[in-house]
């Protein structure tokens, strides 16, 4: 591929001369026509492949590499969205059409020539491995390309076609594994940048990968991972880890039964039965309540090894990390349920979920009054969902990559909404959210408050959206998120002060204060 890269370089050279009216670029498998913003001066390519179709005998397995295709092909409209339910109602896809031939890739840049040596951001989305696209206006990537990055955004395979395994999958695998393929979808990805992204006037030597929430659990993956751990230069993980309790991966044997019972539930079907069935048909199926569990795998190929054991022996990338989690992932009510947050109550289902550590519970996360009850409550939850799991993640990374490690806490909740819904539950329970809530930080860090029409952004939003924003376009190209006008950010490293920035309209260093609360949780979840 580079010697062929080499000879492809005078041919890049020409067709760059003209990129700002003609923004045709010339790949290995064949030239892309994109589109050109003379606004921003950003060009783009949507719906490239970066591997082939995985349908037919490919579905359930590792991404085979793409095909060439000579001729010039439209880039500019997005290519399918994966399979998936409607599952989240925040989701809005700029993807029109949903297929299992779903391995595509969208790139934005401000780049003019191959020798541009630009950093490389690649972005996973979220959505719990059962939801979401690279098409979803929130992670669009024109904002963050005119701070001088090439933005790559990727689709992978989801839910049943990218996390099933069977043991006749396993069989057939030449590396004996089955599971993971979503994963694997990343990998492939992220090695066709590698490959390829000179071309858009990247380097591959400068690529840091991103996501929040399931994206962030992949970008901890990734990291641990022996076939992508040596392909990055950077991580930024938003909200989520792939440890326990937080979606971790769980033995193949597992997995394996998990997948035979889905089987013998839809009438004892073969391999070959379940690659015959409508993609529409194996999703109706593996949709349906208790039919099929999703879980990554430890494969013994894409990850060895539990993700705490990898990071506890220092086999992960040693590269940089910036990692945190929103001030209220979820409200209060995910812990209390329907009844009213009085500290009657509380103290009631603490004692009802920790019978054995009650008292510790209640000293680490106190609810004396019905306000302090929300703000615990809210934290205990949080916690449990996504927070312990992100803290673990930058903990061990700070103790065994001798990397620095900048960690942050996003405080700044969302504005009311431009039209808000009638709510029937309106005033008879107090306020839910305290905080930044899952996923509300996205469209801030990527610049991209203008395409959320939901809700009405204030001055003070976009300010908060200028500091994140610009704190990881620094990383992004440095490592380090630090510059001028922004407030300095000290990284974690093994032995020193835990701290994190937080981010708000006024953002500030602070030292961790609630390492009591993890290190509490992690007697339980790291057994």
């Amino acid at each position: 591929m580079k010697t062929f890269f080499c000879l492809l370089l005078p041919a890049l050279l020409l067709a760059n001369t003209a990129f700002a009216q003609y923004p045709t670029v010339p790949l290995w498998q064949g030239e892309y026509h994109g589109t050109y913003n003379k606004a921003t001066k950003i060009e783009s390519w949507k719906g490239i492949p970066y591997a082939q179709p995985p349908v037919g005998d490919l579905r359930w397995k590792a991404p085979q590499p793409v095909l060439k295709a000579p001729g010039i092909h439209e880039a500019t409209k997005f290519a399918h969205m994966p399979m998936q339910k409607r599952v989240f109602s925040d989701m809005i896809f700029r993807a029109d059409t949903i297929s299992e031939d779903c391995l595509y890739l969208n790139v934005w840049t401000p780049g003019k020539s191959p020798y541009d040596h630009l950093p490389v951001l690649v972005y996973f989305y979220g959505g719990g491995f059962v939801g979401g696209d690279g098409s979803e206006p929130r992670y669009d990537g024109e904002s963050m390309a005119q701070k001088g990055i090439v933005v790559v955004t990727i689709s992978y395979r989801l839910g049943i076609f990218g996390f099933f395994s069977h043991p006749e999958l396993t069989k057939e695998s030449p590396n004996h594994a089955s599971g993971n393929y979503g994963l694997l979808d990343q990998v492939a990805a992220i090695k066709w940048v590698h490959e390829n992204i000179r071309a858009f006037g990247g380097d591959e030597k400068k690529i840091t990968i991103a996501g929040e929430s399931a994206g962030s659990i992949s970008v901890s993956a990734q990291m641990a991972s022996p076939l992508s751990k040596n392909l990055i230069a950077g991580a930024i993980g938003e909200s989520g880890a792939m440890i326990k309790p937080t979606l971790p991966a769980i033995p193949l044997a597992n997995a394996e039964k998990n997948g035979s019972k889905f089987a013998e539930k839809i009438g004892n079907k073969s391999l070959a039965d379940l690659r015959a069935m409508s993609a529409t048909d194996l999703l109706d199926a593996a949709s349906k309540y208790g039919a099929w569990s999703l879980a990554p795998t430890i494969d013994g190929y894409f990850l060895p090894k539990s993700l705490v054991e990898i990071f506890e022996a220092g086999e992960q990338a040693h590269v940089p990390l910036l990692v945190g989690w929103n001030s209220a992932e979820i409200p209060y009510q995910s812990f209390t349920g329907g009844d009213m947050p009085t500290p009657e109550n509380y103290t009631k289902k603490v004692k009802q979920q920790f019978p054995g550590n009650a008292d510790e519970v209640l000293k680490l996360y106190p609810g004396t009054t019905q306000d302090e009850v929300i703000k615990s409550a809210t934290a205990l939850a949080s916690d449990r969902f996504i927070a312990y799991s992100t803290w673990k993640w930058a903990d061990l990374q700070a103790k065994t990559s001798g990397k620095p490690v900048y960690r942050y806490l996003f405080a700044t909740p969302r504005p009311p909404e431009v039209n808000p819904t009638n709510n029937p539950n309106e005033g008879k329970m107090p306020k839910q959210m305290v905080g930044a809530s899952h996923a509300s930080e996205i469209e801030f860090a990527m610049g991209n408050l203008p395409y959320n029409k939901v809700y009405a952004w204030t001055a003070d939003d976009y300010k908060v959206s200028a500091t994140i924003q610009q704190y990881f376009a620094n990383f992004i190209k440095t490592g380090n998120p630090n510059g001028k006008h922004l407030p300095k950010w000290e990284p974690n490293v093994n032995g020193g002060a835990v701290k994190f920035m937080n981010i708000d309209v006024t953002s500030q260093l602070q030292t961790e204060t609630d390492r009591g609360r993890y290190l509490f949780l992690d007697k339980s979840y790291v057994k």
